[in-house]
């Protein structure tokens, strides 16, 4: 386990409203859309990684640099703002981990859990309430591209100008930095991609942003609510866009070359920079405001979910949970019980809590409705069990 620590620094006073965990200040923000497009080029084969660790847990913190400073007047509001309701809940974070490279021959998977957000962003950011950081990113073609995003992304987000006023547009922007500068360090493999699947929590509203076909499922007293899309080329939306651009879909594959319809890297088929192709980068967004009904998270690569239902990991979490609260504990299981599924891919799983207790039990009602049968029934019901 490879851990990466930066200090925590202390939070400057607001003079002003306090919003979504930031100082808000006299303008108001909106989230602009940006299509970003990438391109697809001639097939070239992928390159095995050149260092293939057997496993890998949790790595929990990010090693940050510094972040610029915003100009004065910055709007410090980026999410919807949670409702009136609940709101005296304020979510505590602990999270836990657990990766193995299963019966793949090289592990190209990584991941980040953060709980502390506070401790990692420059005061001058305005993050007055608590926030945390969490991502899985599942490599293809060496284990480059997935390494680089694990360690970068959420300096590119913090390091965004349009970070905190409009979160969503700085978390797209982050997205495509990452799948630039991967075309562009020549020390990294160019050939090598990534999926990449975070989510974001200021105060009460999470935003999960995904690219690929790793997954977050929301725990809601037992029920399972998918917040992201697996992107696989032969869903709906991304085959109706692929085969619009010309491409096409074999087996599953992406021209028959790749599992996903998105993922940063792969530049060995992607077109120019700018250029509209069939591979994008572009991040799909879900948000939520976590109540108390919210009980944990569990995002996985899709090696979980390839053998087991959002519904039937969290009915696991939650089982466990109750038995011994331990979130690093959850992950271990469900990789082991995807293991035993016969997985044929790497795994990594994330369970993020939302509180300090166990989840409660849910007490089902009696009801006190008696009910009866009919005389037609009865004597139907007779004369069926004389027959046997």
């Amino acid at each position: 386990m490879k851990e990466m620590m930066a200090p925590g620094t202390n939070m400057s006073p607001c003079n002003g409203e306090i919003e979504n965990g930031f100082c808000k200040g006299n303008m108001s923000a909106i989230e602009e859309n940006q299509e970003v497009s990438d391109g697809l080029s001639q097939p070239n084969a992928g390159k095995p990684p050149r260092n293939h660790p057997g496993m890998r847990h949790c790595i929990s913190q990010a090693n940050l640099g510094a972040t610029s400073a915003l100009e004065p007047n910055t709007v410090m509001l980026g999410l919807k703002s949670p409702s009136s309701d609940n709101c005296a809940y304020v979510p505590i974070f602990r999270s836990g981990s657990y990766s193995e490279m299963g019966p793949k021959q090289y592990m190209e998977d990584e991941h980040i859990r953060i709980d502390n957000l506070r401790e990692q962003v420059d005061d001058s950011k305005g993050l007055l309430s608590q926030g945390a950081y969490y991502g899985v990113f599942d490599g293809h073609g060496g284990i480059d591209a997935a390494s680089f995003t694990q360690n970068n992304l959420l300096n590119f987000i913090l390091e965004d100008s349009h970070f905190p006023s409009m979160v969503k547009k700085a978390v797209r922007n982050a997205f495509q930095k990452a799948d630039n500068t991967l075309a562009d360090t020549k020390s990294l493999d160019s050939s090598s991609g990534t999926t990449a699947l975070i989510a974001l929590i200021l105060g009460r509203t999470m935003l999960i942003a995904n690219a690929g076909d790793s997954r977050a499922v929301l725990g809601k007293r037992g029920r399972a609510i998918e917040l992201s899309k697996d992107h696989k080329p032969n869903a709906t939306s991304e085959k109706l866009r692929i085969e619009k651009l010309g491409g096409v879909i074999f087996d599953g594959y992406l021209n028959g070359q790749l599992s996903v319809a998105r993922a940063l890297g792969d530049w060995h088929i992607k077109s120019a920079k700018g250029s509209k192709g069939l591979l994008i980068s572009e991040p799909e967004f879900e948000e939520v405001v976590l109540s108390e009904e919210d009980e944990f998270l569990i995002i996985g690569c899709d090696g979980l979910w390839d053998v087991m239902s959002s519904q039937y990991a969290v009915t696991i979490v939650r089982k466990e949970l109750m038995l011994h609260n331990d979130p690093e504990k959850c992950s271990k299981f469900l990789v082991k019980e995807a293991l035993k599924r016969n997985c044929c891919d790497n795994l990594t799983v994330l369970v993020i809590c939302f509180s300090h207790d166990p989840p409660p039990r849910i007490e089902i009602p009696k009801t006190t409705r008696r009910r009866s049968i009919s005389a037609e029934g009865l004597d139907l019901l007779k004369g069926v069990l004389s027959d046997i």
